[in-house]
């Protein structure tokens, strides 16, 4: 049987979770807000003219009787475990993709006859826990996910199709799968003019592959109706998996918050070690009567200590809040904890990026974690052992960046806004380099620039070494200033490789590749 995959998805999850804590009516309307703007609400909400992104203010003067709650992720994650439990007690091999949103392959599942007969169940015991959900049926993760926002089931070898006609948006739609990260290059696949899926799963894939970054190859396997996610590249190592044991045994919220952490270190550094990132987590605890709690959580980027940490407490806090209130919560307190990667992948894991000078832990979380690591450097290899760029003035490229110590507020000696004449125009190359190379006529004589700022003859070959290419186009060349008696101008080329140039002419006549475009 072909593999296919079921999403589950709860619409608006953070406002409902919001509403169930605070005991409100379905008719309520909810607003769930971050940094001032609303990133979720309810369809009473909806219904009044609130969106997403809306300002606070706003969102209140269309709607004067509307309940704004801050997010709480802790909040979704733990409200959200009963519903897991439901859907993991018809489809065992459920995954967490996020608090609202579920993923399960529905191959094996024999025992129910058709797909519709096993979204019905699945519906079903949601429905005995109070939530409502939208079940999509498709052959990847992905396409199942967008199915489910429309509760359409795509027929088997359908997905390209289903995905075709829908908005070039629709790929950065959904956080947990790396939408979080695509609205760059959404909105450069609309000026591009692309403006469906299907436009854009219709380049070649070898030219979006050479002319966009590794998650835009991504998100064209996932237009393709391909497979998004990467087969691992290793297995995961038995000495990768955290096991401990409680003593004294766990029953308190408080308790299972601690222990997360702790066991989210443990587990990182024995990733960091091995050199590998885990995008697939296992999570099971097991009880004194021998009770198990087992859930996968799955991410679209490498897990961090701190977001691992949270998906254990989701868990344990779920699974013990479910108890204290009379649900199917542990029978026992909590002996056993594990933390088993299931996917993990070679290389580094998050990139984050860097901040700018002057910047403090007003910047948010992750710029006061890079702060931190940064002082640390620096406070073991000293102070110029970490440089950030900032940018200057200048004519060339080079000189338009001035590297100073991480954590310096110093204004750069060349304002970046200072009128430079010879100073190269927009666009800047993309790559710095610094290699020599000989420019030449038609005859094979090099090429030259005189004192009045004009080639001694027309670039038509360059070399470096063995290496020789044919020069399809030039401009230039613009003096930019003497050393001693000679001239030091600036060039663009375009070789029949298709590759643009940045050259520079110095001293002794020799010129230099300063930059290559892309």
């Amino acid at each position: 049987m072909a593999r296919r995959v079921l999403a589950v998805w709860a619409p608006d999850w953070p406002a409902v979770a919001a509403a169930v804590e605070r005991d409100l009516s379905p008719d309520v309307p909810v607003a769930v807000l971050v940094a001032g703007r609303v990133t979720a609400c309810s369809a009473p909400a909806r219904r009044m003219g609130i969106r997403r992104g809306m300002r606070k203010r706003q969102a209140q003067s269309n709607c004067p009787e509307l309940v704004i709650v801050a997010d709480d992720p802790d909040r979704a994650g733990r409200l959200f475990a009963p519903v897991v439990t439901a859907v993991a007690a018809v489809l065992p091999s459920t995954e967490v993709l996020r608090p609202g949103l579920l993923a399960a392959p529905t191959s094996g599942m024999r025992y129910f006859g058709s797909e519709e007969n096993l979204a019905a169940a699945v519906v079903e015991a949601v429905a005995d826990v109070g939530a409502e959900v939208q079940l999509g049926i498709a052959d990847q993760m992905f396409t199942a996910v967008l199915a489910a926002r429309r509760e359409r089931f795509v027929p088997p070898g359908g997905d390209a199709e289903f995905l075709a006609p829908l908005p070039i948006r629709e790929l950065a739609v959904e956080p947990a799968l790396g939408g979080d990260t695509r609205d760059e290059l959404v909105d450069l696949l609309w000026r591009l003019g692309l403006r469906t899926v299907g436009a854009f799963a219709g380049l070649d894939a070898a030219d979006v592959g050479s002319r966009f970054d590794a998650e835009a190859v991504l998100a064209h396997r996932q237009a393709s109706g391909q497979s998004g996610r990467a087969p691992s590249g290793r297995p995961p190592q038995p000495e990768l998996v955290v096991e401990h044991s409680c003593d004294p045994p766990v029953t308190r919220i408080d308790e299972a918050a601690f222990l997360a952490r702790r066991l989210s270190a443990q587990l990182h550094e024995r990733l960091a070690a091995a050199s590998v990132s885990c995008t697939r987590l296992a999570v099971r605890a097991r009880t004194e009567r021998g009770q198990e709690n087992s859930r996968i959580w799955c991410c679209a980027l490498p897990l961090t200590a701190e977001t691992t940490a949270d998906r254990v407490r989701w868990q344990l806090e779920g699974w013990l809040t479910e108890g204290a209130v009379g649900g199917a919560g542990p029978d026992s307190p909590v002996i056993e904890l594990v933390l088993e990667p299931v996917e993990v992948s070679a290389g580094a894991g998050l990139q984050y990026e860097l901040p700018g000078p002057g910047a403090s832990s007003t910047d948010g979380p992750r710029a006061d974690r890079i702060r931190r690591a940064l002082v640390r450097v620096q406070g073991l290899l000293g102070a110029d052992a970490v440089m950030v760029p900032v940018r200057g003035g200048g004519r060339g490229p080079a000189e338009q960046i001035t590297l100073i110590p991480a954590g310096e507020s110093a204004v750069p000696a060349l304002p970046p806004d200072a009128p430079w004449p010879s100073r190269l125009p927009e666009p800047t190359p993309a790559v710095l380099v610094d290699a020599p190379v000989a420019v030449c006529d038609d005859e094979g004589t090099p090429v030259a620039v005189t004192v009045r700022g004009a080639f001694s003859g027309e670039p038509v070959v360059v070399t470096s070494g063995s290496h020789r290419w044919s020069v399809r186009w030039w401009a230039g060349p613009w003096p930019c200033g003497l050393s001693g008696d000679e001239v030091v101008a600036r060039a663009q080329v375009l070789l029949d490789d298709e590759r643009a140039l940045l050259l520079r002419f110095g001293p002794e006549g020799q010129w230099w590749v300063e930059g290559v475009y892309e």
